[in-house]
């Protein structure tokens, strides 16, 4: 019934065009795509370029939506052009429910409560959430062994964090916990797996991409405490990039040339402005190839690797999220963009445009003319001797989650009108 629907009101919004308000859908067709066009141009212009050419790329990007609604209210076609829209909207509403993935995250298990838990809590992670939250009282409180980041000696130097873990396991810790970022979570995760011990995660970080892929609550941390009493054990994948463990991404060309530069940490956006146009135009982001199981991609600017892959294609890892952890894939989103041209296709076609490549595979190697490459590996900034080889261990990590948390919801399916049609015209 919902794909039947969905046809229908993709019919309906075509008809729309042309009637009953008389007429004028060619021209409100043609208005749209002109300005969304304009749109990606003045997007390309401001991302890479400087000075004039940019401040013009901005102004082109919202003079070119203001022009297609002043055409519309000026020539009289705002009802059709509004019209068509809310009834393709209702489209893609009924099409995206109608293809509703089932819920296929990893099953859990009840676990079993920690009798030796360490967990290692970095107080300046996240702004200062592990004070801000009381991590540390209340996880003495049920019982855990805390121990604090922090610099040490007289370099101001921080410890390492592994072999923290290593040295709380060889003193009889049962489970390992990190109140951090997801850097410093992958390197104590990859000492758990290798010891077959519980993993706790504290989502005490400024982004927590791995905490909210397990359901976790990002805005109280503590809530990932329970755990420790009333917790869900899952088995999820843990990503190796040349020896080095991560458990969301590893970034290549544009996004790690750009965490490279020390003033990131203070000032991510102005960074990436001011370093955009020497990327993207090639004078300063090296390209490189890679080979993405069968596939093989050369001269990319960048290139994201996730740990099982993300629902939408997002090439900076900033938004979306993975609906599995436990696939046994890789995901792989690749970018190649030259020109105004380019740019404008990737903005209007997505995922078909022939500067964007979406792929899975077991295994990603990226291989380039210099010794080494920047890489961006959960946000942390490492540059590694290529060739450089991700790969996945399947179901390595015990993940300990909270039974009581907020989770994620299903991911919308693809849309594919031939599955849609297929649907409204099934006899089951």
């Amino acid at each position: 019934m919902l794909a039947r629907c969905a046809l229908l009101c993709a019919v309906a919004a075509v008809v729309a065009l042309f009637v009953p308000f008389g007429g004028g859908g060619v021209l409100v067709v043609v208005i749209g795509f002109l300005g969304l066009a304009l749109c990606a141009v003045g997007a390309w212009w401001f991302l890479a370029h400087r000075g004039p050419v940019r401040l013009l790329g901005a102004l082109l990007g919202i003079a070119a939506p203001v022009g297609v609604l002043v055409l519309y209210l000026g020539n009289g076609l705002w009802r059709t052009a509004l019209s068509s829209l809310a009834l393709w909207a209702a489209a893609l509403l009924c099409a995206r429910t109608a293809l509703r993935r089932p819920d296929r995250r990893s099953r859990a298990r009840r676990a079993a409560r920690p009798e030796r838990a360490v967990l290692l809590m970095n107080p300046r992670s996240g702004g200062g959430k592990v004070v801000r939250f009381g991590l540390v009282e209340k996880a003495e409180a049920l019982g855990a062994r805390v121990v604090l980041l922090g610099p040490t000696g007289p370099d101001g130097e921080f410890p390492d964090v592994a072999e923290l873990a290593r040295a709380a396991v060889a003193d009889g810790a049962d489970l390992l916990g990190v109140a951090g970022g997801d850097g410093t979570q992958a390197l104590v995760a990859a000492v758990a797996a290798e010891h077959d011990l519980p993993f706790l995660v504290i989502s005490a970080g400024t982004r927590n991409h791995f905490a909210l892929d397990l359901g976790l609550d990002r805005t109280d941390p503590a809530r990932c405490l329970d755990a420790l009493t009333d917790g869900e054990e899952l088995r999820v994948d843990l990503g190796d990039v040349s020896g080095r463990p991560f458990v969301n991404t590893v970034s290549f060309g544009v996004y790690a040339d750009v965490v490279q530069r020390p003033e990131y940490r203070d000032a991510k956006a102005e960074t990436a402005l001011n370093l955009m146009p020497d990327l993207l135009t090639g004078d300063a982001g090296r390209r490189f190839d890679a080979r993405v199981g069968s596939t093989e991609l050369s001269a990319q600017q960048a290139l994201l690797v996730s740990n099982n892959p993300y629902a939408s294609p997002d090439p900076f890892g900033t938004g979306g999220h993975r609906p599995r952890l436990d696939s046994g894939a890789l995901g792989a989103i690749a970018i190649r963009v030259e020109s105004a041209a380019q740019a404008a296709e990737l903005a209007v076609r997505g995922a078909s445009s022939t500067g964007l490549n979406v792929l899975t595979a077991r295994r990603v190697e990226v291989t380039s003319e210099a010794d080494t490459l920047p890489v961006a590996v959960d946000g942390e900034a490492l540059t590694l001797p290529t060739p450089i080889t991700c790969s996945l261990r399947p179901r390595a990590l015990r993940v300990v989650v909270p039974r009581d948390r907020p989770g994620t919801a299903p991911p919308a399916h693809p849309i594919s009108w031939r599955r849609i049609v297929g649907l409204a015209f099934s006899h089951r």
